[in-house]
Order: structure tokens, then C-alpha cells, then sequence
């Protein structure tokens, strides 16, 4: 079986020595000293000046949507995984969606501003499969609109703009570490943002508001992590650099065996992108090809995903179905391909063969 992801899982005896401390000291939860170890050290390696280790990424953009005090409509993008979305509505706001890019995938911003209204309050956009929305064209609407910037940046872990992390942009970004991402902690996620004064207010937040024993800093939740996610997290970070190479280099041979097919793949080429790799996703000529490759692919115990489908604009809870052109169109073609750092250059090969097995006849 080829699986369309696998979690990384590094040397168990390295995670093990980081548990025995946990042990020894009896400090499972509650803001031990391996999370605070593992926020150092991310702040480090990602060269970002804050950021607040939490329990997932759901969390990180509910906790975001609360400290900015986000009411009424927030404007945001129907192609995404559904936490984008159910988080808004979540929180008492409804989502408006405006249709993608072509190209990116990402919130089209030349479409934003028709879709603000008096209520409009932020604007929250995926940096899908880690590429990034256009970050200059989005700070404009939302500086001239007096308008709050969230972006999802789940899938983008090791992505750089400009020579910064992704993680710099928008009044708060936010990021997953779940199980199935590039870096993970099992479970987990981070907010991030530039103002010192909002992160005092999330790391209250993600504490039940805790302003000491017996004192109370605002509304709170349960947002914390554990140590021994912490543990995962921190045995991680030793291999992540190994974990982006591999996969440039696995893209590269889906490039190669892939190069008699027809097919769109959405990546960032610009020289102002480090980009992660993260997922090799792939736009097809014609729906109906997609199902008889997915179909073959399952038949030969390969299973690739269709992220993302179906759009969140045709949720049930949200207000009321909008069509989205460009969305429903990309939705309806797109595949994105087994990749973990496993994955073997004969697996690949053999994916590509079925897919020109179908193409072809």
C-alpha cells in the first residue's frame, strides 16, 4: 500500500531520552520545560521574534479570531481544509468567500474589496500547499479597509517570502504540527505575530486567561501542549532540514516520470520563494480523467487525495451556498499525489505509470 502521507517518526531512543526527564521531573502539562524549550528553539530555527506553542492548529486560529476581537463577517477563501472556515463560525462570525487565483490557488485579492461590507471585520487566507497568498496586494486592502489579517499557514512550515518565514506575515499567522505535516508534533500548532502585546494576550487566552493561582486575565481556553509532544517536537526539529531536501528531491522525480503527462502542477517558481514542497499537487485536463486515475490508483492500493473537495463554500453551516467559479473548477480537477519521506523513487514511478496508463487509452 502507498498511503498519500506517512508520519515522520525519528529514532524512538532519542524521544525516549527526552521522556525519562519527564519522569524524573513529573511535570506533564501546564507550560513545562520542554515546550518552552521547543518555542525557543523554534523561534531560532525559523528566525521569528514570537510565537506560542499550542495544543493543534484549530486551536491557533480560534485563539487568533478571539484575541483580535473579530466580529460580523470575516472575508476568506473556499479552497482550504475545513478547520479554515469552521473556525469562523466557531467563534460567532460567517464567513464570506471570494474565489481563488488560477494559478496559486490562494485568495484572489483583486476580487476582496467587492466582496467587504460594513460588518467585514478581517480577512483570513490559506497559504495553500505552502505557497504564499500575495502577501503585498492583501496588506494594501487590509490597510486602506482598516481591516485584520489571519493567515493559515498550516502548510507552511520552511516556506520563506523575501528571505522571511511566512510566519511573519498578517496580524497573526497560524500553523498546524499535526501528525501529517512536514514538521510535526504529533499533535499541535503556533500562533504568530509581531506585536508583543497580542501574543501577552494569546499566551493568557490559551491558559483559561491564568493571570497567576488565583487571578484572571480575560476569557480563556484549554489551548495548551503537553511535554511529551513537546519531546516529539524537539527530536523533530533535528531533522527537519533533511526532511525538506528529501522532498524537494522527491518532486523532482515526480517531475521526471511524470513529464509525459498532462497536467497543471501548482508550485510557487519565483526566485523571491523558498518554497517547502509540501505536497505535489496537480491540476488534470478533465474531471472525468481524475476519477478513472483516482480509481486505478486505489485498485493498484494507492491512494492519493483530492484537497481540496469539496469546496467550503457548499458547507452546510455556512450562510448560504456562492458559487466560486475558479474554486469549483480547480476543485473539481485536482490530485494531490502520495508524498512522505519514505516515499521510494520506484513507488513514484510506478504512481506515474498508472497515470499514463489512464491518460493514454
Amino acid at each position: 500500500m502507498i498511503p498519500i502521507t506517512k508520519p515522520f517518526l525519528p529514532p524512538k531512543e532519542e524521544v525516549y531520552q527526552l521522556l525519562d526527564g519527564v519522569w524524573q521531573r513529573n511535570w506533564l502539562t501546564n507550560n513545562g520545560p520542554l515546550v518552552n524549550e521547543l518555542e525557543l528553539k523554534l523561534k531560532g530555527y525559523l528566525q521569528v521574534p514570537h510565537l506560542l506553542y499550542v495544543n493543534n492548529g484549530t486551536m491557533a486560529i480560534q485563539i487568533a479570531i478571539k484575541a483580535l476581537g473579530l466580529t460580523g463577517e470575516i472575508i476568506t477563501t473556499p479552497f482550504s481544509y475545513v478547520a479554515t472556515t469552521s473556525s469562523i463560525v466557531w467563534e460567532g462570525c460567517t464567513p464570506v468567500f471570494v474565489d481563488i487565483d488560477p494559478v496559486t490557488l490562494n485568495l484572489d485579492p483583486n476580487k476582496i474589496e467587492d466582496a467587504i461590507s460594513p460588518r467585514t471585520s478581517a480577512i483570513l487566507a490559506t497559504h495553500v500547499y505552502g505557497i504564499p497568498c500575495d502577501l503585498e496586494s492583501i496588506a494594501d486592502i487590509a490597510g486602506r479597509c482598516n481591516l485584520k489579517v489571519i493567515y493559515d499557514a498550516a502548510h507552511a512550515f520552511g516556506t520563506k517570502y523575501k528571505g522571511k518565514s511566512l510566519f511573519e506575515y498578517g496580524d497573526i499567522a497560524t500553523t498546524s504540527f499535526h501528525a501529517t505535516k512536514l514538521y510535526h508534533t504529533v499533535e499541535g500548532g503556533a500562533v504568530f505575530s509581531q506585536d508583543p502585546a497580542l501574543l501577552k494576550r494569546m499566551a493568557y487566552m490559551r491558559n483559561f486567561g491564568h493571570d497567576g493561582p488565583e487571578r484572571f486575565n480575560g476569557v480563556g481556553i484549554n489551548g495548551k501542549n503537553s511535554e511529551f509532544h513537546a519531546a516529539m517536537g524537539l527530536v523533530n526539529l533535528n531533522y527537519i532540514d533533511s526532511i525538506l531536501s528529501r522532498r524537494k528531491q522527491q518532486h523532482q522525480w515526480y517531475d521526471h516520470a511524470l513529464r509525459n503527462l498532462e497536467y497543471q502542477k501548482i508550485e510557487w517558481s519565483g526566485n523571491t520563494i523558498d518554497w517547502n514542497h509540501i505536497y505535489y499537487a496537480i491540476l488534470l485536463p478533465e474531471k472525468e480523467k481524475l476519477s478513472k486515475m483516482v480509481i486505478e490508483l486505489k485498485k493498484n492500493w494507492i491512494y492519493a487525495r483530492r484537497y481540496f473537495y469539496p469546496l467550503l463554500s457548499s458547507l452546510g453551516y455556512t450562510s448560504k451556498f456562492v458559487r466560486m467559479t475558479i474554486a469549483s473548477d480547480a476543485a473539481s480537477r485536482v490530485l494531490c499525489l502520495p508524498l512522505h519521506h519514505q516515499l521510494e523513487q520506484e513507488e513514484i514511478d510506478f504512481i506515474a505509470r498508472i497515470l499514463l496508463r489512464v491518460q493514454n487509452n
